[in-house]
């Protein structure tokens, strides 16, 4: 897989999301649950940037504030050059004809009371770009695209298997013709094998529409197969970013390595060194001073405890925040 280094279509600069918790009668002390802290991030057209990390570190948020599904603390979001935080709700309309969002769970991201029909073809009566009888046949041809047959569309969502489902909600947003998609987790509610179909419909769709993926998840071995680059993020924080290639032949954060040593070795008696994190990942509410992973890290030193780390960029394009284990030049 290859990627342009043209303008990037999207840009992220210094992303924050906070949740104001407590500030009530029973709580009076007002705190925030610190989701995102200050992200940094371009994606080209064409290309995937794969997020990974444990549940809770704030990827789900992230991909939530860059379309502005919820709108962000602080920070900028510019896609194809506009800021989307300036952008008044009619505009941002428009603009969400290009962005759209596959959903993790392909159950409940379904609406069991609307045909398929209905459901990939809302997105199309909305922008009034098809209507009666080109509206049905624009929406038999995108089930098609997605591997369903043109008998899918007066049938329900209860009548498909989880795999079926979420091609469905991938045919709805594929519906307005988007150039940039956030995978919200969208194979992780499904069996390895169903996994496998949608991770290698997503790269088709990618190559015949050139579109571009924020692809989330949890684990390593799905995003090895779909991404250009990997970021790499730790309670809000981006901790390291690179090629795929890269973060996987020469992980450098402490934490990226002990999330590659959990992935399966797929050849039958091949052993690796498991590196186990110890602790609890910090409360977002409370982050600890310093590098928020010096308290599970074996390398952590005194620096650690005071300074939080910046991520910085060295030799191909390798961002590492981390005192111990800095990006090479």
């Amino acid at each position: 897989m290859s990627a342009s280094a043209a303008q990037p279509l999207l840009e992220v600069r210094g992303l924050v999301k906070d949740f104001p918790i407590g500030g009530g009668f029973l709580s009076p002390k007002k705190e925030f649950v610190r989701a995102v802290r200050g992200v940094d991030l371009d994606i080209q057209q064409g290309e995937t940037l794969g997020v990974v990390g444990e549940s809770g570190c704030g990827k789900s948020t992230l991909g939530r504030c860059i379309l502005r599904l919820i709108e962000p603390t602080a920070g900028t979001v510019h896609f194809q050059g506009v800021d989307l935080g300036s952008l008044s709700r009619k505009g941002l309309r428009r603009t969400r004809r290009a962005m759209q969002i596959i959903f993790q769970d392909p159950y409940s991201s379904l609406n069991p009371r609307m045909r398929v029909g209905a459901i990939v073809g809302e997105g199309l009566a909305i922008h009034g770009l098809a209507d009666g009888a080109s509206r049905r046949s624009r929406v038999i041809e995108l089930l098609g695209k997605v591997g369903l047959h043109e008998d899918a569309y007066d049938r329900y969502p209860h009548e498909f298997s989880g795999g079926q489902r979420q091609r469905i909600g991938i045919a709805r947003a594929l519906a307005v013709e988007p150039r940039f998609l956030v995978a919200d987790e969208p194979v992780s509610a499904l069996d390895v094998s169903i996994q496998a179909q949608i991770i290698n419909l997503l790269q088709d769709l990618q190559e015949q529409l050139d579109l571009a993926y924020l692809f989330i998840a949890h684990d390593l071995r799905v995003v090895e197969h779909i991404s250009h680059r990997v970021a790499i993020m730790y309670l809000g924080r981006i901790v390291e970013m690179a090629s795929s290639e890269e973060i996987y032949a020469s992980p450098r954060h402490p934490y990226t390595r002990a999330l590659l040593s959990a992935v399966p070795v797929p050849q039958p008696g091949a052993r690796k060194e498991r590196i186990v994190i110890q602790g609890d990942v910090p409360s977002p509410v409370a982050p600890p001073a310093g590098c928020a992973f010096h308290p599970r890290c074996p390398h952590a030193q005194e620096i650690c405890r005071r300074e939080d780390p910046m991520l910085v960029t060295g030799g191909r394009r390798h961002a590492v925040a981390c005192h111990v284990f800095p990006a090479l030049p």
